[in-house]
């Protein structure tokens, strides 16, 4: 089963991260704004990963001293939407 991902980020530049997960394996990842080659390269690498995996490495990181970032914000949309 298809999971849809759309989750609002907050404290970043990107707006938006789409993706879709399938039996618990990231297999699709869009962030809608931000630094764009940041952000795609942070998509393709987690595709094919497991969200626990996923979450595992991104949790925490910080960008600027936001106490976020674009890949914490993913790791906290994997979590809400797939725990």
């Amino acid at each position: 089963m298809v999971k849809q991902i759309q989750y609002k980020t907050s404290g970043t530049c990107s707006a938006y991260i789409l993706g879709e997960v399938e039996d618990g394996i990231i297999r699709k990842i869009q962030f809608v704004g931000g630094c764009s080659g940041n952000t795609q390269g942070i998509a393709r690498l987690v595709e094919g990963m497991r969200v626990e995996d996923a979450i595992a490495k991104l949790r925490g990181i910080d960008c600027a001293g936001r106490g976020t970032s674009c890949p914490d914000q993913l790791a906290k949309a994997l979590e809400k939407e797939c725990r």
